[in-house]
């Protein structure tokens, strides 16, 4: 048989998953949300159809397509419809402000705005900031509400083909961007991730693997979709043939009736949605009736909270490391059979580290300044840098902050760590959250853990407040558990009887909460300026 003159070079791109799903696992519940369930053959017929519907309505190959939703099967939708018409998705924060979104909206060159109808609200005011036009995701037009529903671009979407979509899978440039996905902006303006249909596919592969995802999975949407895509999760899931519920927001107590009502194995979140959840009265006494495997990741998890919830809800918690940057998971704790025997406090230490580069993600290395590896000491500091696959080319219309992150030729984390002999990485802390007190450094990481030990502690942040003395000092922000009761100064001296004087908080100031991230992150940089308007005592 004489060979074609030009053999075709089929892209990779987490299309190729969805189209795989369409046909292998088209009689599998592919989405539960709410009272709602659809098979895979559905949710393909609805994605290909919101595609063509969106091709009909004028959205070009390149075109940004904004999101701003909830956890819904919709919003999921869109993770396929977006790019299978050939745009890209940026996926927005639903806890930004009004100059945030219109800031995002124009640097992106947003064509369209797909909104939940629960946040239309949020979209009024940053309507006119999109070129062409906003879209609901509805049923039917919302009262009051001058946009188009999105059924009616599936309705009427025989005129685009859908069929024909779905070919064009083939035709995807898998190195164009497949989202857009904008940081956070804590500090200055959000920077726009660009993640590719190359990096988004490795990067759910990636999840299949460390996640151990299989047919018989059921994964609840609690870390929110806009987050780095669900950390992959909406492609990852599919490319298993695993079922999505979706979540709105990770209320405990919704979170245990979905977990009952559904047979959930396996969830994503950061530590604080743990946090809120071993702390709720609905899991008093409760546990899941199947085992749940929890990857947690986005701030260090204390040992204390791992020891918690793996004792207290049976849940395996499995600690996973990255940033948006890097697609986003680039390190997991892989979990070592000769570790099984050790006392559970030494388990949860060692699941507590962030550990070693995933299967796909390239070279992971800890280093000095000159981009030496620091020693497997488990006591020299380094940055984690990375260089691989699963890496950002950059920045969107931001050449400057492209060429900072990858000076040397290695992307910079900003993340501070050593490496232990083992080879595993853990972080002691971000650079900018590092507290140096009299040329010491204190790592924010390591007294936050000491202060969840406590057993009236529930959370606990630490920053630096200035000191007059030693330049900067620590102080901790700290919410005791429900019906707890613990004094300032009791935790100051818990801390001093565990750490080097020199590290344990200066002033301790008992809150109600912590501000936070839509993904649970701290804001520090807001407690931060609140130590600064109220420093420590002189000691």
């Amino acid at each position: 048989m004489e060979a074609p003159a030009t053999i075709p070079r089929v892209p990779l791109s987490p299309l190729q998953f969805f189209r795989r799903a369409s046909e292998v696992y088209r009689h599998r519940v592919a989405v539960i949300d709410g009272d709602l369930e659809l098979t895979y053959g559905q949710f393909t017929a609805r994605c290909a159809g919101l595609a063509a519907g969106l091709r009909a309505g004028g959205l070009r190959p390149g075109d940004r397509a904004a999101l701003l939703s909830w956890n819904t099967h919709r919003a999921l939708e869109c993770y396929y419809a977006v790019p299978l018409a050939g745009g890209i998705l940026v996926p927005l924060n639903t806890r930004l402000t009004v100059d945030d979104y219109r800031y995002i909206l124009d640097h992106a060159g947003a064509r369209l705005l797909l909104v939940d109808p629960a946040l239309v609200d949020l979209a009024r005011p940053v309507a006119d900031a999109v070129a062409d036009r906003v879209v609901v995701l509805d049923d039917r037009t919302v009262a009051g509400v001058p946009w188009p529903a999105s059924e009616s671009l599936i309705g009427g979407a025989a005129k685009g083909d859908p069929a024909r979509v779905l070919d064009d899978v083939d035709r995807v440039d898998e190195d164009a961007p497949a989202t857009i996905n904008y940081t956070s902006g804590t500090t200055a303006r959000p920077k726009g991730v660009m993640l590719t249909h190359r990096i988004t596919a490795l990067n759910a592969l990636d999840l299949v693997i460390h996640a151990r995802l299989t047919l018989d999975d059921v994964y609840l949407h609690t870390l929110p979709m806009f987050h780095v895509n669900g950390w992959g999760g909406v492609w990852a899931i599919t490319a298993a043939g695993a079922t999505h519920v979706c979540l709105a927001r990770p209320e405990p107590r919704r979170i245990v009736e979905s977990v009952d009502a559904h047979g959930v194995t396996v969830a994503c979140a950061a530590p604080t949605v743990l946090v809120m959840l071993g702390n709720d009265p609905s899991t008093a006494g409760w546990r899941p009736r199947r085992p749940v495997r929890w990857y947690v990741g986005g701030a260090p998890p204390p040992a204390a909270l791992i020891r918690r919830m793996e004792q207290e809800l049976g849940f395996e918690i499995v600690h996973v490391y990255g940033l948006t940057e890097t697609g986003p998971w680039l390190t997991v704790c892989e979990w070592r059979r000769e570790w099984d025997g050790l006392p559970l406090e030494d388990r949860a230490a060692l699941k507590a580290r962030q550990g070693v580069g995933q299967m796909l993600t390239g070279s992971v290395r800890v280093v000095r300044p000159d981009l030496a590896d620091v020693a497997r000491s488990g006591e020299e500091v380094g940055e984690i840098v990375v260089r691989g696959p699963t890496v950002t080319p950059g920045y969107y219309r931001d050449a400057e902050a492209t060429r900072a992150a990858w000076a040397g030729g290695w992307f910079h984390t900003g993340d501070l760590a050593v490496v232990h002999a083992d080879g595993y990485i853990q972080i002691v802390d971000r650079q900018k959250d590092l507290i140096v007190s009299g040329g010491e450094n204190i790592s924010s990481v390591e007294v936050e853990a000491v202060l969840f030990q406590h057993p009236a502690v529930m959370e606990a942040a630490v920053v630096a407040a200035p000191d007059p003395l030693w330049g900067e000092v620590p102080k901790a922000f700290v919410v005791l558990r429900p019906g707890a009761s613990a004094t300032p100064d009791a935790l100051i001296t818990f801390a001093r009887e565990r750490l080097a004087h020199f590290k344990a908080p200066r002033l301790i100031e008992l809150v109600g909460e912590l501000p936070k991230t839509a993904t649970g992150k701290v804001q520090k940089y807001l407690l931060r300026a609140a130590a600064r308007e109220n420093p420590p005592r002189p000691a």
